[in-house]
């Protein structure tokens, strides 16, 4: 009975944690693109207080709160969660499409940024068997979160990075196809495709920190 008690709390823990880090993360890719769009004249983000670390304005209660505790929940390999987008009026850039490639862009950089930056601990010896774990874990979802906004379908990221470099006529079609994004989400998770860009970005991650994932 005390040992079934023991792993429901550190199974409450490891979710906990999980849920934390995946949130923060989240979060400070939303404000990556805010801090990006005002830097590149669109302050939309600023006036509705979005540019901030602090979670209640980001909160989605799908993206930040049902969609990870389900896939936690069933054990799914493949965590992920979004924080609410940030508002951001591509018109108000001073170059609208390099602008918006440039926006979309930050955000999964910033991913990327806090994977490298969550690895220095370990590579100065500063992590012990308590964060060494958290640590590797928080690397893994920002390896998660910066590749699948990469993906190139709408209403991710990548999907606005090819519509900036595409002409015109193609770049509407592209954002046009937004509303039915979720669908097409789900299709590209449920074909297992994700798979085959997270291991090779994780294995050349792990490759060059010397890190061991798997």
């Amino acid at each position: 009975m005390y040992h079934a008690s023991c792993f429901r709390l550190y199974f409450f823990m490891d979710i906990l944690i999980t849920f934390i880090i995946l949130i923060f993360s989240a979060i400070v890719h939303e404000v990556a693109h805010g801090l990006m769009a005002e830097k590149l004249g669109d302050d939309t983000a600023r006036e509705a207080g979005r540019i901030t670390l602090n979670p209640i304005p980001h909160i989605d209660p799908f993206g930040s709160i049902l969609l990870p505790f389900i896939l936690l929940s069933v054990g799914s390999p493949i965590i992920f969660g979004a924080a609410k987008p940030v508002p951001v009026n591509f018109n108000n850039l001073r170059e609208p499409k390099k602008g918006m490639a440039l926006v979309s862009l930050a955000g999964p950089l910033s991913n990327f940024a806090l994977a490298i930056l969550l690895v220095l601990p370990i590579k100065l010896g500063l992590a012990n068997e308590i964060s060494y774990p958290i640590l590797m874990q928080g690397i893994l979802i920002n390896l998660v979160l910066g590749t699948f906004n990469l993906v190139p379908i709408p209403p991710l990221d990548g999907s606005k990075i090819l519509a900036s470099l595409a002409p015109n006529a193609w770049m509407e079609k592209i954002l046009s196809l937004e509303r039915y994004g979720f669908l097409l989400v789900l299709l590209f998770l449920y074909l297992g495709w994700l798979n085959y860009l997270l291991v090779p970005v994780i294995l050349w991650f792990g490759t060059i920190f010397g890190l061991r994932f798997f």
